[in-house]
């Protein structure tokens, strides 16, 4: 099968990537073309347009960074969207509101095609590592083709139930990474001020209970000054409104609130393009005022 893939950026090229090395007939498409050359030149073909994409393969994946994105993208709302999607399967892998991706789904079944939700967990390194873990959701048929499809680049796959339960675990799973990230940063910081060895409390930290893939990954970023992104100050803002949104004041998100003052000033003293990590930034200037 022909697979189509929507969106080169940071995380869905590495994810296009591992599709493409393990063999799969890939058709690709991003907004900046040169993104798509090193495609080209491993094999994949690279679409005019996103109705090529669409004309190509029975199954695309949308990697892209929101719902303005995808509208925009898609042409939702324009006749040339239904003519594109129906009888194709389209897989949103991003992350969006649970009403937003409702939505979508709906216009997309409206139009004869079928829509399958399957955001990921992970950032840039499992990304490369093809160890992302995917949330599945949608019509179990349409579930059932897309599945084997994720396998080069996830470590796990879940079922999830009907639209939007993909997009909502999706939410809750990043309760857990904001918070733990953010605290990190906090218990870094604090160890600064007290002028203790930091590459100690590194080591001390990846030797415990506590330590986990990403508390190594942004451990050794604190200790190296490195801020490169491998998931975003303002990607990560993004994902924290979402979850404030979807619980829409009906419960309490205590923790989620203050991430998000301190993603927001962290963003603020132009940081937002950089790692999730930089909210130490934050918290350092937080100390000094």
């Amino acid at each position: 099968m022909t697979v189509g893939f929507i969106g080169l950026g940071l995380m869905g090229e590495p994810m296009a990537a591992n599709l493409l090395r393990a063999g799969t007939k890939l058709v690709v498409w991003n907004r900046t073309a040169a993104r798509s050359g090193p495609f080209r030149s491993a094999g994949a073909t690279v679409a005019e347009s996103v109705a090529e994409v669409f004309e190509r393969a029975p199954v695309v994946l949308a990697m892209l960074a929101n719902s303005a994105a995808i509208d925009a993208t898609l042409g939702r709302g324009t006749p040339g969207f239904g003519a594109m999607v129906a009888g194709r399967t389209l897989v949103h892998m991003g992350t969006t509101a649970p009403a937003y991706s409702r939505g979508l789904e709906a216009d997309v079944l409206a139009a004869g095609g079928r829509y399958v939700e399957a955001p990921v967990s992970g950032s840039r390194v499992p990304a490369e590592r093809g160890e992302l873990v995917a949330m599945l959701a949608g019509d179990s048929d349409a579930v059932e083709q897309v599945e084997p499809l994720l396998g080069p680049m996830t470590a796990a796959t879940f079922r999830c139930g009907a639209v939007p339960r993909g997009t909502e675990m999706k939410l809750a799973v990043n309760v857990f990474l904001i918070g733990m990230v953010t605290a990190l940063a906090e218990s870094f910081h604090f160890a600064e001020q007290r002028d203790l060895d930091l590459t100690t409390f590194g080591a001390i930290v990846d030797a415990g209970q506590m330590s986990s893939p990403i508390s190594r990954v942004k451990v050794a970023k604190l200790l190296d000054g490195d801020h490169g992104p491998q998931a975003a100050i303002s990607d990560v803002l993004y994902n924290n409104r979402l979850i404030l949104d979807a619980a829409g004041g009906a419960f309490p998100m205590p923790l989620l609130t203050v991430c998000a003052e301190l993603l927001v000033e962290a963003a603020s003293h132009g940081h937002g393009g950089e790692d999730m990590i930089a909210v130490i930034e934050a918290i350092r200037t937080s100390d000094r005022d």
